[in-house]
């Protein structure tokens, strides 16, 4: 009973942030799932490739290159506009707003998915979309770091994570269903599986700005220990021995680590015709990762703040590259589903103390800036995953799997030669210890 008052024994705002993630990612999740469907049916009306038309010439993508672009497309914009917005969000000392807009931004672009009529469209949507989220992400994370102590900060990353990572799971499972079982009647009104898909999706993120505007507030104002330039370290210069700067280590991790993580995505198409499965399983193996994340997250995330955040992010990695790798060569559904909850436990030793040890790293009002690195990464890897499956996959269905597992390797012996599990008092200063209620 004690330990799980400790786990969740965090600040009622980070709570209150995490339940608006997890609402918001239910419906965004849906999109995984249902975008690489819709572009197939709909924009490219059940053939095997899309056209789209550049300047008058129209141009024939492979439908897996395709859902790759859209996919990726979202990630690109949104990690290379976090470290902007987290930059901006700690010159103005405001966080909420920058959460608030994002959302907005979110809600809007789910709806207008029902009315794209093209590939282009569609892609410009989720461009804006990506645009959005950059606001959110970074904001959201520097409001948890902050409101954290260095003795909680991997509880408070854990349980955020872990209900964010909830709802994140859920929408998979029941968006192939949805899809498939349209239309909807609701009186007069009759939804297609995908509008419905949409629907909740922005139901998801307007429950998130509810939530977010009736309970959340930003802590006390900290002035930034930092000029006004944007400034990311990449060179070590102050620990002997070492090449890279220990934060910009962790960020290469989490670009590795989300690299593997979002291959499948958008290959969906291949999985289901070598395993011979539907729409739904590949939900319930996507979800599988999701699962274990939700499971471990907290848990890991507290013992990471006894025991050290390094062993959990090392051997988190070295995990990760034979669940990755082997998912190039299962041929049952049974088997994805175990080896993508195998990556999900890796994942999950990774995610949460990588973002507090480069919380423990940042200093007072530099949440932003410093953990953008790693937001930012992720985003990108969340981008690269599908654009790099979708390119590879022509080449033989095993060789994405096998270059994530061995990006995988890479980050394990980065992390291991690069960075240090302490943080010299000096060398930090948080704004959490007088930020809490």
């Amino acid at each position: 009973m004690a330990y799980i008052q400790r786990l969740f024994a965090v600040d009622r705002r980070v709570l209150v942030l995490a339940l608006a993630r997890a609402a918001d990612s239910l419906g965004n999740s849906f999109l995984i799932v249902v975008l690489p469907l819709y572009i197939a049916d709909v924009i490219g009306g059940g053939g095997s490739g899309i056209t789209v038309g550049l300047g008058g010439v129209d141009v024939t993508l492979a439908q897996s290159l395709a859902v790759g672009i859209v996919l990726s497309m979202f990630g690109f914009l949104n990690s290379f506009g976090q470290p902007f917005t987290g930059r901006w969000s700690d010159r103005v000392g405001k966080r909420r707003v920058f959460v608030l807009f994002g959302l907005g931004v979110l809600a809007v672009t789910n709806v207008a998915y029902a009315f794209a009529g093209n590939y282009v469209s569609l892609f410009v949507i989720r461009a804006i979309q990506g645009f959005g989220v950059a606001f959110t992400v970074p904001a959201t994370i520097a409001l948890v770091n902050e409101l954290a102590t260095d003795a909680t900060r991997g509880n408070n990353m854990g349980v955020f994570n872990t209900f964010r990572l909830l709802g994140f799971g859920l929408g998979p499972v029941v968006a192939g269903g949805l899809v498939h079982g349209g239309p909807y009647a609701l009186g007069p009104i009759s939804l297609s599986g995908y509008n419905a898909a949409f629907a909740i999706a922005a139901g998801g993120a307007l429950v998130s700005i509810a939530l977010v505007a009736l309970l959340v507030s930003d802590p006390e104002r900290v002035e930034a220990d930092a000029s006004d330039e944007l400034s990311i370290a990449v060179l070590d210069h102050e620990r002997e021995g070492k090449l890279l700067d220990p934060v910009f280590t962790l960020g290469l991790a989490s670009l590795f680590m989300a690299i593997g993580i979002a291959l499948l995505s958008a290959i969906e198409a291949d999985v289901n015709a070598r395993l011979d499965q539907t729409a739904f399983l590949f939900g319930i193996e996507f979800a599988a990762f999701v699962l274990a994340q939700v499971l471990l997250q907290a848990p890991i995330g507290s013992a990471s703040d006894s025991y050290g955040r390094k062993p959990f992010i090392f051997y988190g990695l070295l995990l990760l590259a034979p669940a990755t790798a082997v998912q190039g060569f299962v041929t049952e559904p049974w088997m994805m589903v175990l080896a993508r909850f195998i990556q999900g436990v890796a994942g999950a030793a990774v995610f949460a103390p990588a973002l507090a040890l480069a919380g423990d790293y940042a200093r007072a009002g530099q949440s932003g800036t410093q953990l953008s690195v790693l937001t930012m990464a992720f985003g990108l890897g969340v981008a690269i995953g599908p654009l790099a499956s979708g390119a590879l996959a022509t080449i033989s269905y095993a060789t994405p799997f096998v270059l994530g597992g061995l990006l995988a390797l890479l980050g394990a012996a980065l992390v291991y030669t690069q960075v240090s599990d302490t943080v010299k008092p000096d060398e930090t200063e948080t704004a959490s210890a007088t930020a809490s209620d």
